[in-house]
Order: C-alpha cells, then structure tokens, then sequence
C-alpha cells in the first residue's frame, strides 16, 4: 500500500476503534464465532449437510420452505441443483473446450501473462481460470430463463429497502460476464486461499461500508443483518482488473462437470456473519495502526490462520455437484479453491452471479455492452480482449429477448 493510503487506512481505523470498546466487543464476538465454526466443523466430520442444498423444481414452483430459506441466510450460501439439464451443462463443456482450443487460447495467453494480478498477495496464486467472457455457453447460460428464475428467488433473501426507496429491483437482473475454470486432474499448484471479493481495505474506509456495518463497529455485531441491502449499492471499490465494480447478491457459478471434496473445487466458511470477526479482529491492539491484518488496495481480502483462526476449522468443501447444478454465496462469505485436484475428471465451471437492476449495476451493464460488441474483456477485467477475434465467440445475434435486457441492449 502506498503512503497515502496507509494514511488513510490509519485514520479511519483510528476513528472506528474510537467509537466503541472494540477489545471488549471482539471478545463476545470470538467467542460465538468459536461456537459456530465449532458446529459447523462437527456437523461436517459426522458427514452431515452442512451447505443448504435445494432442487430447482422447487424454486420454480415457489415450494421452498421459510425453514430453508433461514438456513441459507444463517448459512450465507446454498447448492441449487439442476437449473440446467445435465446433458446441456456437458455440451457447453465441450463447447467451450474447442473454443478455446480452436482459437489457440493458451498460446496466446503467454502475450498477456501479468496484466492480471488480482489474487497475487494470496498464498496459492490464481486457479486455472481462463480470461474469455463471450463464448455461447456463458452468454446462454447468463440468459436463460431458469437462471433468471433462480436470481430472483436469491434476490428476495434480501430485505431491499434503503434510506430513499429499495436499494435494488429483486426481479430484475442484468448479466455480469465473467470468466470459466476449467481445472485438471492432478494439479497441485493452482489453488487459491481463503479470502472474500467485492472490497478490500475499503469495507472499513468507504462511507457506504461504513452504514453498512454500522452496528458491528458500534460494537452490537449480534444487531448487524447480512441481509440488509441498505447502502450496498452505494459502495465504492478500488479500480483495479478482476475487482467487481457491479453489486452482487450472490457470487456464483454453474458446474459443467461433476466435481466435489478432494476435486480442487470450491470451499466456503458457511457462517453468514463472519464478516464480523474479519472487521473487529483488524482493529485489535496487535495490529499496525496501518495495517487490516494485510487487506490490500486492489487485491482480494484474505482471510488466514494468522488473524482469523477463529473461523478458519469451518472452513468446509461444497458437497458433490453434477453438471447443470449451481453454487452460490453471499458477496461477505469467505470462499478457497482446494491446493490440489486428486479427483480423475476436469473441475469446470461457468461464473455467473446474482447482480440486480440498480443504478450502479445499469451504468456497469452499458460499459459492458460496448466491450460485448467489441468481443474485448469487460470493464472490470484485465485488458486481454483475447475474443475480439475469435471464431465462434457470442454476437448480438446470439442473444434472446431477455439476454438483450441483461446486456442493456
């Protein structure tokens, strides 16, 4: 970090310690959090549920109990299998694989090696994530109406209201492309530590983060709600490639394969209030009047053993997936990717995330379009525009009605 912002960092930490008793509050706060992680580290060993899991069928028929929706928000993510069909979800695997292969993609990523380094102060670097956002796969799985149905029952887990009206329309959704992993048996180099998107050192600085989390830097964490869309549109993150400037309900992604524990995939710490632990333990006497247990402009938040101890025996990897089933988490729940891949068949995935009709998502998804019709990476990513020419990458052509509102066109 430079100077001026570890300023900056110092001043508003000085200003949040000075608001409450912060040693005292992270103290009650420890030890409920110890009690959670505890639970859910238990649970996992007996082989027990852990992630909430639900069909789709019942998301579509709005048969989804308020018993299970409680437990996805205690939870902060859930497991919605087959939104897509498995035979569908397979084609798109190999779809994507000869896109890539047919437009020599990993020959041409060594032209662009180093423009994207958004994980590089996380341990493990960065998994096997391949920078294309505009293959048919993705821009039909962004726009089908199954997915849609989906993001709109996650939208309304929110309580949207907001200090001027409701922060965000839960029934509308615009497309934020992002990019595919496609991870192969064996790898042991690639995986990627526990950490959190959609803000870094700026959850405790930006005035808007600030609101939101008012009640856990007032020292009352059991009053904060990680539900409440108030401000969370306001927010205001450090530009930087791979750093999300769109507000999302939830991250997510769709599965191309079958993949689970042991298969280099995907690891969540299911407590939805663990954000408070990360804010209070960064401002405790043993860290630097400069320092927020080492967030970084730009990077994502990670969240270690060092400072976060705590929480980290929760952390606990998604049950089996099959292709066709989807994965989602709250933008505050701290996720990994495992070190190593021991499973026999490729972890595929298409990113797609829950991003709402607001204003700041609006002005993302018309910066986007242009990109789109250009075939360049979007806005908030790495320069690459590896598609511009590709062959067989999404036009305007590709796009239904619904993909058409989406994209802001």
């Amino acid at each position: 970090m430079d100077e001026v912002i570890r300023d900056f960092v110092k001043e508003a930490k000085a200003d949040l310690r000075a608001r409450t008793d912060v040693k005292a509050a992270f103290a009650s706060l420890r030890d409920e959090m110890r009690r959670e992680a505890d639970v859910v580290a238990k649970a996992a060993a007996r082989g027990e549920t852990v992630i909430p899991e639900l069909a789709f069928a019942d998301v579509r028929d709005g048969k989804v109990s308020d018993a299970t929706r409680a437990q996805i928000r205690a939870r902060g993510c859930v497991v919605i299998r087959g939104v897509f069909e498995r035979s569908r979800a397979e084609d798109w695997n190999g779809e994507i694989g000869d896109y890539l292969e047919r437009n020599n993609y990993l020959e041409r990523l060594q032209e662009k090696a180093g423009l994207d380094n958004y994980f590089g102060e996380l341990k493990s670097g960065k998994p096997q994530i391949y920078g294309i956002y505009w293959s048919r796969p993705q821009v039909e799985a962004r726009q089908a109406r199954s997915m849609a149905e989906t993001k709109r029952f996650l939208n309304r887990l929110w309580d949207v209201r907001g200090p001027t009206g409701d922060e965000f329309d839960p029934d509308v959704d615009y497309a934020y492309a992002d990019r595919t992993r496609r991870r192969e048996p064996g790898d042991t180099s690639l995986g990627l530590s526990p950490h959190m998107d959609a803000g870094s050192y700026e959850r405790w600085v930006d005035p808007a983060f600030q609101r939101i989390y008012a009640p856990i830097f007032a020292g009352d964490w059991a009053a904060y709600d990680p539900w409440k869309a108030a401000f969370r549109t306001q927010t205001r993150e450090y530009a930087s490639p791979a750093v999300c400037s769109m507000f999302r309900t939830f991250q997510g992604w769709t599965g191309l394969t079958t993949q689970g524990p042991d298969d280099g995939t995907l690891s969540l710490i299911p407590i939805s209030r663990a954000i408070s632990h990360v804010l209070l333990r960064a401002l405790q006497d043993d860290v630097a009047p400069d320092d927020l247990c080492g967030a970084k402009p730009g990077r994502a938040l990670g969240v270690d053993a060092r400072w976060h101890g705590d929480i980290m025996p929760a952390l606990v990897s998604i049950p089996e997936v099959g292709p066709g089933d989807t994965v989602w988490w709250h933008p505050d729940t701290v996720h990994a990717v495992a070190d190593e891949h021991k499973g026999h068949e490729y972890a595929n995935v298409i990113y797609v995330g829950a991003s709402p009709k607001c204003a700041k998502n609006e002005a993302y998804a018309q910066r986007q379009a242009a990109a789109f019709l250009d075939g360049r990476s979007p806005p908030d990513f790495a320069p690459e525009d590896f598609e511009v020419d590709f062959e067989g990458r999404a036009t305007v052509d590709d796009l239904s009605e619904l993909g058409r509102q989406q994209m802001c066109l």
